[in-house]
């Protein structure tokens, strides 16, 4: 992937931010892992489990609406081990939200047992909310709190600084910005992170990301390019050809009758994080 499209992908706040959220862990009882539910693998950063310890955790699959509904159960039960807890949830239309306070509750059960032996009734259970950038956790942070209480965007970063939101059943949530980590495993994550907008497309090689999506919508969903481009991907043709034949079936032409790539990829890959490609999930448990 660095060498195919050399992302300059970690920005220096990132390091920024590692440190601050690894001095505020102190802080909270336990995390919340928002990930997305079309690639739950890549958009888990490898360095929380490190930065986390030992704290409880709880999952929340995101864009579960937008992912392959008989897929998204597997994995839930697949992260559903060692005491982490996972939960399906559409955090834009606020589908499977109100699931969280209870499950909080569960996973934090033997703190709160604690708590109230010592005579500490109702304490504030607190939370650290983390994720790769453009997952999903302001809009999850303002659906629980039922109002605007986090920076939401659809670009990676809009979420800085420290930011402590208290929601009405006892429940305290630390926000915190999106980070990435220093080295992509492989070439398929960074496309997996590419695709669903976790990486800025200005510092990618849109038509590129755009092409291998194709071939992979080809071998997963073909009938997605069907019902949505109106062609038939052919199996042996590159991803630069189904890309042109995507264009063609848009009328994106330029002078010479020469096709738009560029134009139709930058329309593909928000269509596709728009879900108007139907239900997707890249990744199998």
């Amino acid at each position: 992937m660095a060498a195919e499209m050399n992302i300059n992908w970690y920005p220096g706040h990132m390091k920024k931010a590692t440190r601050m959220m690894e001095e505020n862990l102190r802080l909270v009882d336990a995390v919340v892992e928002i990930r997305d539910a079309r690639i739950p693998e890549s958009s888990r950063n490898p360095d929380v489990d490190k930065l986390i310890g030992g704290k409880p955790r709880l999952i929340v699959l995101n864009r579960a609406d937008q992912a392959d509904g008989e897929i998204t159960p597997l994995w839930r039960r697949a992260l559903t081990a060692d005491g982490t807890m996972a939960l399906e949830m559409d955090c834009r239309s606020g589908r499977g939200v109100n699931a969280f306070p209870k499950a909080a509750r569960t996973l934090l059960s033997e703190l709160i047992e604690r708590s109230e032996a010592k005579g500490q009734v109702g304490r504030a259970l607190r939370f650290m909310v983390l994720g790769i950038p453009n997952v999903g956790k302001s809009s999850f942070i303002n659906r629980l709190a039922g109002r605007k209480a986090a920076d939401t965007g659809d670009r990676p970063g809009v979420t800085r600084g420290k930011q402590w939101i208290t929601l009405p059943n006892g429940i305290l949530l630390l926000d915190t910005p999106g980070i990435l980590w220093p080295k992509l495993e492989s070439d398929e994550v960074g496309l997996h992170l590419a695709w669903t907008g976790a990486i800025r497309d200005d510092i990618l090689d849109v038509e590129l990301v755009a092409l291998k999506l194709l071939e992979r919508m080809r071998e997963l969903y073909p009938s997605a390019i069907e019902e949505r481009y109106k062609f038939t991907p052919d199996p042996a043709a590159t991803g630069y050809e189904l890309l042109q034949a995507a264009g063609r079936k848009r009328g994106f032409l330029i002078s010479g009758g020469e096709i738009d790539t560029e134009r139709m990829a930058h329309v593909l890959l928000d269509e596709f994080r728009e879900g108007k490609l139907g239900r997707v999930t890249l990744e199998r448990p």
